[in-house]
């Protein structure tokens, strides 16, 4: 019985990103990060809400209700990201025009880097740095 007590209650946790101009995002979900869109939602031809996901993250991408311009001060979402190749994700979102930090040893144990996307939402990406400095998830 306590271990049924103490079990999660859901299955799983969709994100809802809101955004001003989803073909615009797209490029920063599904070039940048290669996730798959899937189930587009239109509305007189324009994309309304849609899903990206590969076979562990799902995210709804949505249009941003009222104003399609960022309000002053407005942080919106932050995500972390765990990704598999630290080096080569920053290559690939810097290849694509994205303004991206410096990778940085960090002195809680990460390595990082951040990246702004076309809606103005800032992304961290980390991988643990062991006490030799070397990356958990090398290139």
């Amino acid at each position: 019985m306590m271990d049924q007590e103490r079990s999660v209650h859901v299955k799983s946790c969709m994100p809802v990103i809101p955004s001003a101009d989803l073909e615009k995002s797209l490029r920063f979900w599904v070039e940048g990060l290669g996730l798959t869109i899937d189930r587009p939602m239109r509305q007189d031809g324009r994309l309304i809400g849609c899903m990206v996901h590969n076979e562990h993250l799902y995210f709804w991408l949505n249009q941003r209700a009222g104003t399609p311009i960022k309000p002053e001060n407005y942080e919106g979402v932050r995500l972390y990201w765990a990704p598999r190749d630290i080096h080569g994700l920053r290559a690939r979102l810097e290849r694509l025009g994205y303004a991206v930090s410096e990778i940085t040893e960090r002195d809680y144990g990460q390595t990082e880097f951040f990246v702004t996307d076309d809606d103005g939402y800032s992304h961290c990406f980390g991988v643990a740095t062991t006490k030799s400095g070397a990356l958990d998830n090398p290139r």
